[in-house]
């Protein structure tokens, strides 16, 4: 799944748990969930890098930093670091993504990116 995906899906999660602690604590195994379901990979990692910060800054700007919705967004999304941060993985194996999404086939990504908006769309107008 896309990093905005996986922010967008995290906030709707937080945002429903209304609970800072849950939120973090769910945020990976939803990750894990999302990562399942067959889809394709955006091949620009600039692009999946700044989509993603853009959405945990939208939702940061119109909810507060703290707000639940914001850190089930950041916890869903943060298993996407091990791609990028070599000294996060065990021994150098990757723990969040072992071999078990299903890339290449499935929900392409124009359909994620606009699963993605429309689902931060929501998050974005309730308040609190």
């Amino acid at each position: 799944m896309i990093v905005s995906l996986h922010v967008a899906t995290g906030a709707a999660m937080g945002a429903l748990v209304r609970s800072r602690p849950l939120a973090l604590l769910l945020g990976a195994p939803l990750h894990v969930a999302g990562d399942r379901v067959p889809h394709e990979d955006i091949p620009d990692r600039s692009f999946e890098i700044g989509s993603g910060l853009a959405a945990l800054a939208l939702l940061a700007a119109r909810r507060g930093p703290l707000d639940p919705a914001v850190l089930g967004g950041a916890a869903a999304s943060m298993p996407d670091l091990e791609h990028l941060v070599p000294w996060l993985r065990v021994r150098g194996e990757k723990i969040f993504h072992r071999g078990g999404g299903r890339h290449g086939v499935g929900i392409s990504v124009e359909a994620q990116l606009l699963l993605a908006g429309a689902v931060l769309g929501l998050v974005l107008a309730r308040r609190r």
